[in-house]
Formats: C-alpha cells, sequence, structure tokens
C-alpha cells in the first residue's frame, strides 16, 4: 500500500485504495460473504465486544469487504470515516435522521429527488421535527430561514432533475451562524467533479447505484463525513437501524470505482456534445447543462465543480406528447429512471421519479411536461447523436 496517498491521483487510487489483502495474496479484492466471525477463545470475543481488541463482530455493524469500500471512498472524497449502506435513500434518510430530534428544524431546498422530499415533507414531520423548503440557489432564501433550532441544512447540487447549481460555501457560512450541519448529496457531480468536504460541508451522501457501480448491477449508498461525526453521531444509529450494504454490492462498487475516472470523463466529454446539439435544435425550448456558459448559475459552478456532469435537462416545445413521441423514437438510448450508468439513459421526471409531486410543485421546481432528463452513456457519442437527431425529427 502507498505511504502517502495524497501524492496519488484519482485514478490510481480508485484501483489500490484500501485493499485488505487475505493470507492468499489475492489480486482482486476478496468477498467476505459472512454474516459472523468466530474467536479463539471466549476471552477473545468478551475482549472484541469490549473494544479491547479490534476487528469484525458482525457483518450488519462491518464487514472486511464493506470497509475496503468506504476506505476507497474516502480517498476519493477527501473524507475522514464513511459507513456504506444498501442503497441511496438509506444514505440520505441516515445522514439527516441520526441528528435530528422532536423539536429540531431542518431547511432543505425544495429541487430534491421525490423520495428525499418525502423524508423533508412526510417523514421528519411524522415525527416531530420542523422543515421549511426554499428555493436552494437564492442566497437569502437560506440567510431568512434559518433558525436558532435549526440542526441540518440539506441540498442536492446539482439537482435532480433541473440541473439547479446551490452556492456549497455560502451554506456553509448560513449554517455555521447557528451551529447546523450541511449534508450534501453529490451524486449527480461524482467526487470527481466536486468535492463538498473541501468547500466546507460536513457530510456528503451518494447513492452509490449511480455512477460508482456505473453499470446498472447492484443498490448501494455511502455517508462521507469527520470520524468524530461518524463516530459519536452516525454510528450507534447504523448499527442499529441496520441500513448496511451487502458485502456482495460492495465488492461490486469496489471494481466499479477501478473505472470510475475513466468512465465519469467520457461520458461527461460526450454529454457537453449532445448539450450542445440539442441547444441548436428547433424542437428544443430549453437545455440546461452545468457545462455550458448559458446555465444560470455558471459563476457557481466555474468555483465549485471542474465539469459538467453526465446529466443533460432539456424541455421540448411540445409538451407530454413530444417528449413521449421523442423517447418512444429513440434506439440507442433506452428509457429508464436510473443514471450515470455506462448505457445512455433517458427518463420523463413529471411521470416517473417527480409524479408523486403535485402540479403546483412540479411546475415551482421548473418540471414541464416536456422535461426530459438525459443520462449520458459509454457509446459511440456519433451514435448517440444520431440517435437523439432521428428521435426529435420524428417527434417533431
Amino acid at each position: 500500500m502507498a505511504s502517502d496517498w495524497s501524492k496519488l491521483s484519482a485514478a490510481t487510487k480508485m484501483v489500490h485504495g484500501g485493499t485488505l489483502r487475505s493470507q492468499f495474496g489475492e489480486t482482486s479484492e476478496a468477498m467476505y460473504l459472512t454474516q459472523g466471525f468466530v474467536y479463539d477463545t471466549a476471552e477473545a470475543a468478551e475482549a472484541r465486544f469490549n473494544g479491547e481488541d479490534e476487528g469484525f463482530i458482525y457483518s450488519r455493524y462491518a464487514n472486511p469487504t464493506n470497509e475496503m469500500f468506504e476506505q476507497r471512498m474516502c480517498l476519493l472524497e477527501g473524507a475522514e470515516a464513511a459507513r456504506s449502506t444498501a442503497s441511496g435513500m438509506a444514505a440520505v434518510a441516515a445522514a439527516i435522521l441520526c441528528q435530528v430530534r422532536a423539536g429540531d428544524h431542518v431547511l432543505a431546498a425544495r429541487a430534491l429527488f421525490g423520495s428525499c422530499r418525502w423524508i423533508i415533507e412526510t417523514l421528519l414531520p411524522r415525527n416531530g421535527v420542523e422543515t421549511t423548503l426554499i428555493d436552494g440557489t437564492d442566497p437569502t432564501a437560506w440567510e431568512r430561514e434559518i433558525r436558532k433550532n435549526t440542526k441540518v441544512l440539506f441540498f442536492e447540487t446539482p439537482t435532480n432533475p433541473t440541473l439547479e447549481v446551490v452556492d456549497i460555501r455560502h451554506v456553509v457560512e448560513v449554517a455555521r451562524s447557528v451551529g447546523a450541519k450541511v449534508v450534501v448529496d453529490n451524486v449527480f457531480a461524482t467526487p470527481l467533479l466536486q468535492k463538498p468536504l473541501e468547500l466546507g460541508a460536513d457530510i456528503v451522501v451518494y447513492s452509490t447505484t449511480k455512477h460508482i457501480d456505473g453499470q446498472g448491477r447492484c443498490l448501494g449508498g455511502i455517508i462521507l463525513g469527520s470520524e468524530e461525526w461518524i463516530g459519536e453521531t452516525l454510528h450507534d444509529y447504523h448499527r442499529h437501524t441496520g441500513p448496511s450494504m451487502s458485502p456482495f454490492n460492495a465488492w461490486v462498487m469496489l471494481k466499479g470505482l477501478e473505472t470510475l475516472p475513466l468512465r465519469v470523463r467520457a461520458q461527461t466529454e460526450a454529454a457537453g456534445r449532445i448539450a450542445d446539439f440539442l441547444a441548436s435544435r428547433p424542437e428544443v425550448k430549453k437545455v440546461i447543462y452545468p457545462g455550458r456558459a448559458d446555465h444560470p448559475q455558471a459563476g457557481i459552478i466555474s468555483k465549485q465543480m471542474k465539469g459538467g456532469s453526465t446529466l443533460i435537462c432539456f424541455e421540448l416545445k411540445g409538451g407530454k406528447k413530444e417528449a413521449f413521441a421523442f423517447e418512444n423514437g429513440l434506439d440507442v438510448v433506452k428509457i429508464s429512471n436510473n443514471l450515470g450508468d455506462a448505457k445512455s439513459l433517458v427518463t420523463h421526471p413529471a411521470t416517473t421519479t417527480h409524479k408523486n409531486l403535485a402540479a403546483e410543485a412540479r411546475a415551482e421546481l421548473g418540471i414541464s411536461d416536456g422535461m426530459l432528463r438525459l443520462s449520458v452513456g459509454l457509446e459511440d457519442c456519433d451514435d448517440l447523436l444520431n440517435d437523439i437527431g432521428n428521435a426529435l425529427a420524428k417527434a417533431g
């Protein structure tokens, strides 16, 4: 193992980071599919449970394969500690719920994935936690709605599906005024294009189902932060409520991380070309892509992102009818609600990922009936451009 990981690039870290080899010296990381572990003596078991002897007790608490994945993610993110979870939503829920109680307040940006909105709007108030949703792109809204009892500020950036960008440094400054923690869902940017911890955020969450797996195989999530916060705030919640990642899934994620830099670079380059192509088409009313100069938060993007990401949001002039006709006219690009995959995927948010929002809420977020979200994969970019162009012509 390298003695100083800080001197190595992300690509090298993602191939070697966190590797824990058994006595057999395997090349590929071992997959420890076990619920529990055995002890040589009763005294050894007692010492393990007392914390006097470092080691594994039960895979719901920790597992060697999961630990390798967590350590590798820490190297990529620049975090001190992490806990993997069974899904991205398990990560979001745990990161928030572990640090709030009845009477506390959570302040969140309104542009959230549908299940995240449910946690903020339904689950937290059901348990006595006050919540407020705001326009996350408005700096004054964070300042205006922060309270003395605010414990968590939560947002996605870029957002799902409209790719709005929130100024992380500003939100951090607001949170510090009351001692609140900032939780950032960084899944659209990936750890390669944006590092919230370096910008002052306290906790970062990912659905590793997306780019980190990157090939549509397994569900997963991860929470990253300081060793102190993970140990004192998240640890007991994670241990006792059981949102643990399967060791098999952790092994799949390790394999995904080996190619993450290559995939994200190629997908981001292709997404930039496709966004420009869409902007030139008469059928397209609007294109939102963080890599374009006409993005509403282009100034913030230049300060906190290293690239435009693999996602494009665009709106067709003909509304739902034209959007559906476009989707149905595609051949190479597939219709799916997933993203970050090696396969290019398109979805209609108003009828899928955000369908449970009231029409007024969708309108407030800018999710129109003609809006589509495109996740760019690893196919040849010219093939994608031809496929999209043909589908636009059919739809129009």
